[in-house]
């Protein structure tokens, strides 16, 4: 009789995330800021002495969203800290590996940031309206990591991210903190936006 892989990830907290079937009951912010203080984005190959991880991306994001949509009520501004939060355990793929995988990555992916969602009293799913803002306000980030740390010409990066709009990034730029900063910077982002709510 074969053995079923095992299909649940035990966190830091003492959870035991299920991938397959993800509960809110089993999500810790305290988790989430720590996976994604140690991803990398850009598979690690970006310039500087620390690895610009998806916990500072996702803080970018989060503000270049409110910068986009300055009326938005907080909760979207959560939604936007908390957009790539599945990377938490799935890590963070690059555009062409999630291409190759194909579409149960996409599927994971929307099992895990609904119960995300939903934990921190979000709807599970987000609207398209506000989808469509916080795509905008990633791949502004995108082309800002790309030109800034990750090596590609502003024209190379318009190419893959679309030309951003100068005055949304203006005074931001790319910040590379060690791990443990970044953690801490991600959950007293995460704690204001709740208190908000």
């Amino acid at each position: 009789m074969a053995t079923q892989a095992r299909a649940w990830q035990r966190m830091l907290s003492g959870r035991r995330l299920d991938l397959l079937d993800p509960t809110p009951v089993d999500i810790e912010i305290e988790d989430i800021a720590h996976g994604l203080a140690f991803v990398a984005r850009w598979n690690g190959q970006t310039a500087g002495d620390y690895a610009y991880s998806v916990a500072e991306h996702s803080l970018l994001v989060e503000e270049l969203f409110g910068r986009i949509a300055p009326k938005a009520p907080v909760k979207w501004r959560l939604a936007a800290l908390l957009h790539d939060a599945p990377e938490y355990v799935i890590g963070d793929m690059i555009s062409p590996v999630k291409s190759a995988v194909g579409p149960d990555y996409g599927a994971l992916d929307d099992r895990l940031s609904a119960a995300i969602h939903i934990r921190f009293g979000l709807p599970a799913e987000v609207p398209k309206s506000v989808k469509r803002q916080i795509k905008k306000a990633d791949k502004i980030s995108a082309w800002m990591e790309a030109t800034q740390i990750a090596g590609f010409s502003e024209a190379e990066a318009t190419k893959f991210f679309g030309r951003p709009d100068k005055a949304v990034m203006e005074g931001l730029a790319i910040t590379l903190r060690p791990p443990i900063e970044v953690r801490r910077a991600y959950m007293e982002r995460h704690g204001v936006l709740l208190t908000r709510l």
